[in-house]
């Protein structure tokens, strides 16, 4: 049997109790970066189901995304598995958010926005840096600051991430880059593969 250390129902207690101090956002994002490093580094706390990908067919045949968590409070704390050779383009979230890898690893590049954002559908964007995100690490998402992001999975195997954030996804307009044609359009999230 498996001892577990730090569990997810640990973890949402203490990111529940610490987005509810409402604190200022350097010490959200630094404390709550704290709790999830300890989360990811304990891999046994998240359920196997939860670190593979859905299965289901299409385009999305090798990715999973899992709801973990929907606190009354916006906190929201999801699974997310990126299949092998999984990518997404450059994106927003639109609420602050942390990243930690459980399993495998994943190719994090961020961007920068570059226009003034005075033309509808329109976005000039500047490749600012490439992590090569590992177990254990975890990625901070600052809303209009940092958090325009695409994600590969240029390995053989699925990466397990738990991702974290200030609102649900579900319904929050967000924004999708297309870096060649130099535009942005809106869509929502509108479920999980779990719910």
């Amino acid at each position: 049997m498996t001892i577990v250390k730090y569990s997810l129902e640990e973890f949402v207690h203490d990111m529940s109790q610490l987005v509810d101090e409402l604190p200022d956002q350097e010490r959200l994002l630094n404390k709550g970066s704290s709790y999830l490093e300890r989360l990811v580094n304990n891999p046994e706390a998240i359920p196997e189901e939860f670190r593979m990908p859905a299965g289901t067919r299409g385009r999305n045949a090798n990715h999973g995304t899992y709801l973990l968590h929907h606190g009354s409070n916006g906190l929201l704390i999801t699974s997310v598995v990126w299949g092998p050779g999984d990518h997404i383009g450059p994106h927003d979230h639109r609420t602050w958010g942390l990243i930690g890898v459980m399993d495998n690893f994943i190719t994090e590049t961020r961007f920068r926005r570059q226009d003034d954002r005075s033309r509808e559908g329109f976005a000039q964007l500047e490749r600012d840096r490439v992590n090569l995100v590992k177990p254990g690490d975890v990625s901070l998402l600052i809303p209009d600051v940092d958090e325009i992001h695409q994600m590969d999975n240029f390995s053989d195997r699925p990466t397990a991430e738990i991702h974290v954030y200030g609102n649900d996804l579900r319904g929050l307009e967000r924004s999708r880059f297309d870096l060649d044609a130099c535009t942005v359009t809106n869509f929502t999230t509108t479920r999980f593969d779990n719910c």
